[in-house]
């Protein structure tokens, strides 16, 4: 049970510090957004992020679903 709690810690140091790597070595060191939007490939594809692409569905359609369902009962 020992040996597998200290194998099991060992491994999970090893994994931090090569995460860690760019962040110690390095003046200035981040790690790069994982954001879509943040991403120049993504944008070169024209990929948006789902928050993006309800805002811009939102504001070309004139009604929420919720509105036009609403409307629709309304007038018949």
């Amino acid at each position: 049970m020992m040996k597998i709690l200290l194998t099991s810690t060992l491994i999970i140091a090893i994994g931090m510090a090569f995460l860690c790597v760019k962040l110690i070595f390095r003046k200035n060191g981040t790690f790069s957004s994982q954001h879509i939007h943040d991403s120049q490939a993504m944008r070169e594809r024209d990929i948006h992020c789902v928050m993006d692409q309800d805002r811009e569905m939102r504001r070309s359609s004139r009604f929420a679903v919720a509105e036009k369902c609403r409307n629709n009962k309304i007038s018949k």
